[in-house]
């Protein structure tokens, strides 16, 4: 493996903190009080190269505050120690690392509680959205710190959940009982996508709208402890394309803050409590075409990684906003990728849909994520299915789900097939080969991205669910069905995983918080 160069970095510690429960500091962004800067241990950081594959991806770098300097000074991932979840499967590798733990193998579930949202009837021009969640619709999960509760201006659960509706709604429910903990906040528009938590437990919610309603279209940020919307980023005169929808969940690296957006743009912004100031931006276009992104960016040390819907794998320079290299998929990618480590190396998974014509395979492809470079791709036969004046994709909406424990040779993920109706497959992938370990044909097709749970043992489970509203629970090592029951009405949301329980939304109205026993 190359050897990076090393760097030297410092971090600002404020006089401002909330803790965990833990009681370790967590950093709060006041930097009016900054007290010292201390010299941290020396990091490994990625080189500033640029690949021949990145020259397709021609792109402008715009700075909107020349003043603040866009470089990274610190590249740790601070979502690792944060009590709970707090952004897309977990952190910035998005590997769902939230693995829930089982005292023997499981064989049943129980339905906890379900909480219910609005139904809301607002006519878009893109339909009724009613409420529940959509795609990716993952909840967060929060332990607040005693000191942290203080700040707020009422009560809160200190187990308390976090989702975006299609409701048009911001909705809080207490882990422990289902029941509402908070007032809903209003957001005007429909979210589809997955909210998130800044890490450094400052009180930021961020939050990107998915269709328009009413109001202002965009993403936002709503204070927590304030309760309100504090900060609102819609219209960007620079962006190539006019689509400005946030279906991405922003990630926080050191004090930026990350948001692919579907106008083509990736915005870094300096985080301050309450807000955000716009560092940089960069747009681009590959042979000629300005494609959105709604996938999540992956982000490991100084490189982030982002999929966009003409199929674009580009992977960026966080300090600079420059493209290092560039992979090409078959069709539309909005599935998140996930980073891996592998014996010392540095990987990335991603899949793409099955969309646009002359496309007959979904493709699922493991590449060298400082290089670029194609490990492997896995196809397999998959179509876009026309009902009516509907059409359903093919293919990967689900992002994967990699093994651990007797696993760990192993990554998981859903696909949509559309070859025998509307049907789908949980499929097994051999990490080392690319070869299908085992597949599984499910009731329906599946959005949802597929989590997982572990024993004493070190056995592993997966847990996933379809958009026919049945969820399944699979022994991972050989894909044997354990158990299969319908529960919702359309599961394109991802699951949130706390201890031997999942929290997972539906189309509809229903958010359940469901225990594997």
């Amino acid at each position: 493996m190359k050897i990076h160069p090393v760097f030297t970095l410092f971090l600002i510690i404020p006089s401002t903190s909330c803790t965990t429960g833990s009681n370790s500091p967590v950093r709060v962004d006041d930097t009016s009080h900054i007290d010292t800067v201390k010299t941290v241990e020396r990091i490994d950081l990625f080189p500033d190269t640029v690949y021949p594959s990145a020259s397709r991806v021609r792109h402008s770098v715009h700075v909107a505050d020349s003043a603040i300097d866009g470089r990274l000074g610190a590249i740790d991932d601070l979502y690792t120690s944060v009590p709970g979840v707090f952004t897309f499967r977990n952190g910035l590798k998005r590997d769902a690392s939230f693995i829930g733990q089982l005292d023997s193998i499981p064989s049943k579930i129980k339905i906890d509680w379900v909480y219910r949202t609005p139904f809301d009837t607002v006519q878009t021009k893109y339909g009724r959205w009613g409420g529940g969640t959509g795609w990716t619709g993952q909840p967060l999960y929060v332990e607040w710190p005693d000191s942290c509760v203080s700040r707020f201006s009422g009560p809160v659960a200190k187990r308390e959940i976090i989702f975006g509706s299609l409701d048009r709604c911001v909705h809080f429910v207490n882990f422990d009982s289902g029941k509402k903990s908070r007032s809903p906040i209003g957001v005007d528009n429909p979210v589809k996508g997955t909210v998130s938590l800044d890490p450094s437990l400052n009180g930021n919610l961020y939050v990107g709208h998915g269709v328009p309603a009413v109001g202002g279209f965009g993403a936002m940020v709503i204070d927590l402890y304030k309760n309100e919307i504090t900060h609102f980023f819609g219209h960007d005169i620079r962006a190539k394309r006019l689509w400005n929808a946030y279906d991405s969940s922003p990630v926080r690296v050191d004090r930026f803050l990350f948001r692919p957006g579907e106008n083509g743009t990736l915005y870094k912004f300096l985080i301050h409590p309450g807000g955000l100031r716009l560092q940089s931006s960069m747009s681009y276009t590959v042979d000629g075409r300005a494609p959105g992104m709604e996938a999540s960016m992956a982000v490991c040390r100084n490189y982030g990684y982002t999929a966009d819907n003409s199929g674009n794998i580009i992977c960026i320079n966080l300090n600079t906003l420059t493209p290092v290299w560039h992979y090409k998929l078959p069709d539309d990618t909005d599935a998140t990728p996930v980073i891996t480590e592998e014996n010392g190396r540095i990987y990335l998974y991603v899949g793409c849909e099955v969309e646009h014509e002359g496309v007959t395979e979904a493709s699922f492809a493991k590449l060298d994520a400082v290089t670029g470079k194609e490990v492997w791709i896995k196809n397999i036969p998959a179509r876009r299915a026309d009902v009516d004046e509907k059409h359903f994709d093919g293919g990967y909406y689900a992002s994967p789900l990699p093994g651990i424990g007797n696993c760990s040779h192993l990554i998981f993920n859903n696909m949509v097939a559309n070859t025998k109706g509307r049907n789908g497959k949980f499929v097994a992938f051999d990490r080392a080969t690319g070869q299908i370990a085992y597949s599984v044909d499910l009731n329906y097709y599946s959005w949802s991205s597929p989590v997982g749970f572990i024993d004493r043992d070190s056995n592993m489970f997966v847990f996933t669910a379809d958009c026919s509203g049945r969820v399944y629970l699979f022994n991972g090592e050989d894909g044997r069905l354990i158990m299969s029951e319908r529960v919702g009405d359309n599961f394109e949301s991802s699951p949130v995983v706390v201890g031997n329980s999942v929290v997972v939304g539906s189309r509809g109205t229903n958010v359940y918080k469901i225990s594997v026993l």
